[in-house]
């Protein structure tokens, strides 16, 4: 058996492919491509109520990944990628009847917003008034333009009375996230 040892792997113009650092830490070079910017986000601990009948931007709060800084977790809640290309966006919601357990979900949507308008839904609808809890998940190829172009996520909910309410948990089942695709 024959092995070769190098540090670094270059072409013909001297550009790095590849190099080790010696421990078994790869780093490739500037020319091959990657999936970033990435994020993922999910909303925090908490629970958030709102109107039956409302739809409302969901507040995602807690970064688990944001490798470009294009996710904004404070103001907006929404990733602008500043790498122009096509972008796998996905999410979840968590929903549930109200607090005192008078109101029970008859519909819910997930809705993707790009640029402010609803581009795609996920959407639910029961034939029974029995449901307390809905996981709802979405997700969708967009082309982003690397400058302007933003993405959010929204949930609306209809419920017999009173207020709908959605779960931010620990074990963070309502998330939001996306990531540049190669090769597309």
């Amino acid at each position: 058996m024959s092995n070769i040892l190098v540090n670094t792997i270059k072409d013909t113009g001297n550009n790095t492919l590849l190099s080790s650092d010696g421990s078994g830490s790869v780093t490739l070079g500037s020319g091959f491509p990657d999936n970033t910017p990435a994020f993922q986000a999910y909303l925090s601990n908490t629970t958030v109520d709102f109107a039956d009948g409302a739809t409302v931007k969901i507040q995602f709060d807690t970064e688990v990944l944001d490798t470009n800084s294009c996710y904004d977790n404070s103001t907006n809640y929404r990733f602008t990628p500043t790498v122009a290309g096509k972008y796998l966006i996905y999410g979840s919601v968590n929903l549930a009847n109200n607090a005192n357990g008078t109101a029970v979900l008859r519909q819910a949507q997930l809705l993707i917003y790009k640029n402010g308008s609803s581009n795609n839904k996920s959407y639910f609808s029961f034939a029974t008034n029995d449901i307390q809890y809905a996981q709802l998940t979405i997700s969708s190829i967009l082309d982003f333009n690397g400058t302007t172009d933003y993405v959010e996520l929204y949930a609306y909910a209809d419920v017999t009375s009173g207020t709908a309410r959605m779960f931010g948990t620990s074990d963070k089942r309502t998330f939001f996230g996306g990531f540049k695709l190669i090769g597309a």
